[in-house]
């Protein structure tokens, strides 16, 4: 690892010991041509393969390893991503070891990343709201082994709840496991709610005795330039949001 990061990217806002190391990728800093412009790291959304692997070489020049990037499938499983395999179906990935880079993709989802306070155990979520409202970040947080009072987490990247509209199916999946869930909830059109994604984290994250939250306040959908957003364009890149221990 010897570049520096794009000046665009985010590094996370969090009291993050020094031996936590994390960043967000957005549009910028790529080679990437169209709808996948410029800084597409996903080899498995129709980009050109040449376009990503440069964009790949780029994010290994700032990181101590290749990322162990997973097979999302919007669940609940979440992998040791020292001892997983390439493209492992999981939609989490935690590690204990220093310079194991767990890395997840999203256009919309929310990317979730988790460290503990003593700087021992890191950890991200690919959670849209399917994967929200079954359990992953509670799986993610199970699987780093940690204390819930002693780690925090930081909310990545996601769609707002003003361009995210959702059907009563999405509002059931959540206020019927928890009442107060409601809240994070707007009416829209008929039968139709928008859905603060931010909001719906936060409320798992306590519950599940997480006190240390930071991050939200981005959205993918409006913030075009920075951010890439299935919903608003269908055919598109996707930023990364990776996590090790130095």
């Amino acid at each position: 690892m010897s570049a520096a990061l794009h000046p665009d990217w985010i590094v996370p806002d969090w009291p993050a010991p020094p031996s936590v190391k994390a960043f967000i990728t957005t549009r910028a800093g790529g080679v990437s041509a169209g709808p996948y412009a410029s800084f597409n790291p996903s080899p498995r959304v129709g980009d050109d393969p040449a376009a990503v692997e440069r964009n790949l070489e780029i994010l290994r020049s700032v990181l101590p390893a290749d990322p162990v990037w997973l097979r999302q499938v919007h669940g609940t499983q979440v992998v040791d991503a020292a001892s997983a395999a390439p493209y492992t179906e999981a939609d989490g990935s935690v590690a204990h070891v220093r310079h194991i880079v767990c890395g997840v993709w999203t256009a919309d989802c929310m990317p979730v990343l988790f460290a503990d306070r003593e700087g021992h155990a890191v950890g991200v979520a690919h959670a849209g709201w399917r994967g929200l409202a079954a359990g992953v970040l509670e799986a993610t947080l199970a699987r780093l082994g940690v204390a819930p009072e002693r780690v925090m987490a930081y909310l990545g990247p996601a769609i707002s709840q003003r361009a995210f509209e959702v059907g009563n199916d999405v509002y059931e999946a959540f206020v019927n496991d928890d009442p107060e869930a409601a809240d994070a909830f707007l009416p829209g059109a008929a039968g139709k709610y928008h859905a603060d994604l931010y909001a719906l984290a936060r409320l798992r994250l306590a519950r599940a005795g997480v006190k240390e939250v930071y991050g939200g306040g981005f959205c993918t959908y409006t913030q075009a330039e920075r951010f890439y957003s299935f919903r608003r364009d269908r055919v598109t890149g996707r930023m990364a949001s990776l996590i090790w221990l130095d």
